[in-house]
């Protein structure tokens, strides 16, 4: 059975970094896509990075507001994936949660993230 485990979050003023942790258990990563959503009140849950393992190649994409700011990365020997955040904005205030398998696989508990000053 999959099982995702963020930590990570918490409260940051704006302008400042988090490193989000995802650690997974009953899975390995070769050649499976890691994903990042968020979630903040009121508002649908968006996906925000996604990490790509094929061979030894690894690739990621960003979606447009986090792009140039926020980098996914993976520790294949933790069965971590981190998602560092840099220059956090107000708007960055969500739930963040670490999925497999795309909006039908598995989902972490999420982990709260709040930029406020």
């Amino acid at each position: 059975q999959v099982q995702l485990v963020e930590s990570g979050g918490g409260l940051v003023q704006p302008g400042g970094y988090l490193r989000l942790s995802c650690v997974a258990s009953g899975i390995g990563f070769t050649n499976r896509a890691m994903r990042w959503y968020r979630q903040a009140p009121g508002k649908e849950r968006e996906l925000v990075a996604t990490m790509t393992r094929s061979g030894t190649s690894t690739s990621a994409t960003y979606s447009t507001p986090v792009k140039g700011r926020f980098v996914v990365s993976g520790a294949d020997s933790t069965n971590t994936t981190y998602l560092f955040m840099n220059n956090l904005k107000p708007e960055d205030t969500a739930v963040y949660y670490c999925n497999t398998g795309g909006p039908g696989g598995s989902w972490g508990q999420g982990t709260q993230v709040t930029v406020s000053s």
